[in-house]
C-alpha cells in the first residue's frame, strides 16, 4: 500500500486540495501499477506562521509582497 505525505501551506480552497488528492492518487496508481483503492495520500496543512524559508515565515513574506 503506497502512502504519500504532502505538506502545503494553509490557504488553498477545498476544490484545489481535492484536485491535488485526486491527481496524486492517480499518478501513484499509474506509475506503480497498483489499484487506486490501495493508494493513501495524506495532506497536511501548515500555518503560514509556522513555515519559514530564508529565516522568514510565509506570513512575513506575503505581508511584504
Amino acid at each position: 500500500m503506497p502512502i504519500a505525505i504532502i505538506h502545503i501551506a494553509e490557504g488553498r480552497t477545498p476544490e484545489k486540495k481535492r484536485a491535488l488528492l485526486d491527481k496524486v492518487t492517480l499518478a501513484i496508481a499509474d506509475s506503480l501499477e497498483v489499484p487506486i483503492e490501495s493508494v493513501r495520500v495524506l495532506l497536511q496543512e501548515i500555518p503560514e506562521t509556522q513555515w519559514a524559508a530564508g529565516g522568514q515565515t510565509l506570513a512575513e513574506r506575503r505581508a511584504k509582497a
